[in-house]
């Protein structure tokens, strides 16, 4: 009677082949959860805390100039990165006429009297009733010492609010408490305020710049106007704000810009 062989090679081989399968479906379940991990970290974590910091610096500002709030919207929200600037909601046309009208804005000498903040330093509340936005504004556009931290950062080399020319603004629009993210719903004649220790100052929307390049420095120009994209922008001296973002959402590679001009100074006190 013969006696049956046991093939132990080949049965070595499938179970080295099970093992190998299993353990290559542990590490892309592990792969797996810690993206997921990062996913959520980046886009609530990170907004939660910023949000957060944003809104105590907020409340910070108006305690010290003993103002509890003035009137505008409410609430956090909104991204940029750095990079180029804006156009104003609602035309997203042609250039022409950038000057605030026939009308020179009440109260403008209270611009002159801003002090010049220090670099990083939060020093100014921009908010937008259309968004619910109530943002701290801080000098510079670092990400790390600014953007990442859910601030408004202002370009530096361009004007303080109230000031003639252009005072230029950017903001994450994901990510990191993203203050811009809804900047594309704003509209013409959507208010825009500014407050800081010395007045606040009420800006209207006029024109947005749907997407540029985010090397487009013309729109954070003095008289802002795109060098990508000619037909967006002014020609004429004016006080301007400029916002600007990135587009499309989750991107950097364009910038979204926004563009209004100064009706109102309303000094404090």
């Amino acid at each position: 009677m013969r006696v049956p062989v046991v093939q132990h090679r080949g049965r070595r081989r499938s179970d080295r082949r099970r093992r190998a399968l299993w353990t290559g479906g542990e590490v892309l379940v592990t792969a797996g959860v810690v993206l997921l991990l990062l996913v959520v970290h980046q886009l609530w974590w990170t907004n939660r805390e910023a949000q957060r910091g944003a809104e105590r610096k907020v409340e910070a500002l108006e305690r010290e100039w003993g103002s509890g709030g003035s009137g505008g919207g409410a609430g956090s929200g909104g991204d940029s990165d750095t990079a180029a600037s804006a156009p104003s909601a609602g035309s997203g046309g042609g250039g022409s006429d950038g000057a605030t009208g026939s009308r020179t804005p009440t109260g403008r000498s209270a611009a002159a009297r801003e002090p010049a903040p220090s670099w990083s330093q939060a020093y100014a509340v921009i908010i937008i009733p259309r968004l619910g936005l109530r943002a701290p504004v801080a000098e510079g556009v670092s990400k790390r010492n600014v953007l990442n931290k859910g601030y408004v950062g202002h370009y530096i080399g361009t004007q303080q609010p109230g000031q003639a020319g252009n005072f230029a603004l950017a903001g994450h629009r994901n990510t990191h408490g993203e203050p811009f993210r809804y900047i594309n719903r704003l509209r013409a004649k959507d208010v825009i305020e500014v407050e800081t220790s010395r007045a606040t100052y009420t800006y209207v929307v006029d024109r947005t710049l749907p997407q540029t390049s985010s090397r487009d420095s013309g729109v954070v120009r003095p008289i802002p106007r795109s060098i990508v994209k000619p037909s967006y922008g002014y020609s004429e001296p004016g006080h301007y704000i400029t916002l600007t973002t990135c587009t499309p959402e989750f991107t950097s590679r364009y910038r979204l810009v926004v563009w209004g001009k100064l009706v109102l100074v309303r000094p404090r006190g």
